[in-house]
């Protein structure tokens, strides 16, 4: 997609975060599963966690998606890379060389909050998950954010 005096978005691979961006305490609000469904069929789309909660492959049965654990930043950036170019949506200090390097990166401000340090390394800031999905989902609204 080409944005007016921004640049051009090429990346067709979405990377969600998933405590404090996709959930909270682990668990993804249904509505939230629907928007991922939706999504899945635009952009690959992978949930990079280390599933402190435990209910990593429970939250996302019946959607096509891709599961990654991380234990850390550092090791949630080595994976991330994998799928570069690529769309990165976080919330916390360990999302933020995730965000760093996405061809575009969306800070969640949700239930948990976020870190000063990933809202600095964003593009864009959003109040709610589904803020961010239906961004992704209809490309005009995300040319009219970030459009010069």
């Amino acid at each position: 997609m080409e944005i007016p005096n921004y640049g051009r978005i090429t990346t067709r691979t979405i990377i969600f975060d998933l405590n404090g961006t996709l959930g909270v305490e682990g668990k993804v609000r249904e509505d939230v599963k629907e928007l991922l469904k939706h999504l899945s069929e635009k952009y690959k789309i992978a949930v990079l966690s280390s599933d402190t909660f435990g209910t990593l492959e429970e939250e996302f049965k019946g959607i096509n998606l891709k599961i990654e654990r991380v234990k850390d930043g550092n090791k949630k950036l080595q994976k991330a890379l994998e799928y570069e170019p690529y769309i990165g949506v976080g919330n916390g200090n360990n999302d933020v060389r995730m965000l760093e390097n996405a061809e575009l990166a969306i800070c969640v401000i949700g239930e948990e909050g976020a870190s000063v340090k990933a809202l600095l390394a964003s593009d864009i800031v959003v109040k709610d998950i589904k803020d961010a999905i239906n961004l992704l989902l209809n490309e005009k609204r995300l040319i009219a954010t970030l459009r010069g």
